[in-house]
């Protein structure tokens, strides 16, 4: 697979950011789910991590009220392990408010060194549950999340304190809630008529500085697979998905009364889709609707509008459409015997051994290969670098997704594709700071004010 990988898949279409990518989250971002990611972990080649982040562009200093989770809302991390575009496995997490005293304005009353210090005043636990087709199958109650970073007069040792937020779970799986680095790394004037109209107006990265809230749980690979069997069927599609209540009613002294039922309202998998596949019209459609009946879309990923733009502006000729290297990458996965250019298998549900190949259908999933191990030398372009453990293959962290994407949307799947489009990027090659080596993974949050960059 190796070989057939590297010669065949050349440079891979990617995954992108998505931040306040349709209107109704981007006035909500409580609900904004903002990137998602998926790898087997380095540290335990056994395990899966599922990394999902939310509410978009969390200045440090953002204070009194800082970044809490949403309560009465569901936030979900969603599996596919047969290709059937519905969830067979679901992480759940949901977030009550708790606080010590509500006469004063203080998040914290004074230097916090613990989770239960009684000088933080404001905590938020979680309840997470693990539902398989539709039945809860296990629960875990009272996990406390980290809280938001103050500052370092508040937090002398914040790491300390966001660490101890790490749960251990049964079956050698642990959990985390909390608030984290953003670690996408972008130029976003890449929406300014995709960087000014001028392509040297790049290498600023736009969310560096910012922080996310994060969810993130690790997995043996047999909780994710079909059947528990990820020898047989490795491979596993991945999406995140928002749900609140339709109603909510605020009483006196702040009392909020709730009713008529979830709504999911945000979805992210392979975000771009949404980004800049999707139209505004359709936007806020496409973040309600599953994945199963994303048959409705498929127009708008077989005739994308960004190769049109660039044609525009540089001159760069539109590759020929229907696009079915972008059917095979956003909707399918890759696998030999596809409708498409890439004859290769990396990550479709038809590798699943047990899947039955009539139920499965196109979806905007991402999809992880959990058999590909992990990279000794992770290459920042994932399979475009000749490193099949990264990004289309699931995401890790420090994949760049937006220059994979940005030349995937140009055809460099494509045979003949013009020479311009190799190398075609944001000028943003990493993060602004370091990552984690071990669960959960993402870098602590910022503190520095982000106009002082």
């Amino acid at each position: 697979m190796l070989a057939v990988g590297l010669a065949l898949l050349g440079p891979g279409a990617g995954n992108a950011s998505s931040h306040r990518e349709a209107p109704i989250v981007s006035g909500e971002p409580l609900l904004d789910n903002t990137d998602v990611y998926a790898f087997v972990s380095p540290d335990k080649p056994n395990h899966v991590n599922l990394i999902a982040n939310w509410i978009p562009f969390e200045e440090p200093n953002g204070g009194p009220n800082f970044y809490g989770w949403g309560t009465n809302v569901q936030y979900d991390i969603n599996i596919d392990n047969d290709g059937d575009a519905e969830a067979d496995v679901t992480y759940r997490w949901v977030f009550e408010d708790r606080w010590r005293n509500r006469n004063t304005f203080l998040a914290n009353t004074g230097p916090v060194t613990s989770l239960d210090d009684k000088d933080l005043n404001f905590r938020q636990f979680y309840k997470l549950e693990k539902i398989v087709k539709g039945r809860t199958v296990a629960s875990y109650d009272n996990i406390q999340a980290a809280p938001s970073y103050t500052g370092r007069a508040s937090f002398p040792n914040y790491g300390a304190v966001a660490d101890s937020a790490i749960k251990k779970l049964p079956n050698d799986s642990q959990t985390f809630a909390g608030q984290a680095d953003d670690p996408f790394f972008l130029d976003l004037r890449v929406f300014d008529l995709l960087y000014g109209g001028d392509l040297k107006s790049v290498g600023q990265d736009t969310v560096k500085g910012y922080n996310v809230n994060t969810l993130a749980i690790q997995v043996p690979k047999a909780e994710l697979a079909l059947r528990g069997d990820a020898g047989r069927n490795p491979v596993v599609g991945i999406w995140s998905t928002t749900s609140r209540q339709r109603k909510e009613v605020v009483e006196e002294n702040n009392r909020r009364d709730f009713d008529g039922g979830f709504r999911q309202v945000s979805r992210l998998g392979m975000p771009l889709v949404n980004e800049v596949v999707i139209p505004v019209g359709k936007k806020d459609e496409f973040n309600a609707t599953q994945p199963k009946d994303d048959g409705k879309f498929l127009k708008f990923v077989t005739e994308p509008e960004v190769p049109k733009l660039v044609q525009q502006l540089y001159w760069i000729p539109a590759p020929a459409t229907p696009r079915k290297d972008l059917v095979q990458v956003f909707l399918t996965g890759v696998a030999k015997g596809d409708d498409g250019p890439v004859q290769a298998d990396l990550n479709s549900h038809k590798l699943n051994k047990d899947a039955d190949p009539k139920k499965i259908r196109p979806s905007e999933q991402l999809r992880l290969n959990m058999a590909v191990p992990p990279s000794k030398n992770p290459n920042r372009l994932g399979v475009v670098g000749g490193d099949l453990a990264g990004f289309p293959n699931g995401r890790r962290l420090a994949d760049d997704a937006l220059d994979v994407t940005l030349q995937a949307a140009e055809g460099v799947l494509l045979p003949g594709h013009p020479k311009a489009v190799d190398g075609l990027g944001d000028g943003v090659d990493q993060n602004n700071v370091p990552f984690r080596q071990a669960f959960p993974y993402v870098a602590l949050p910022n503190t520095e004010a982000v106009n002082t960059y």
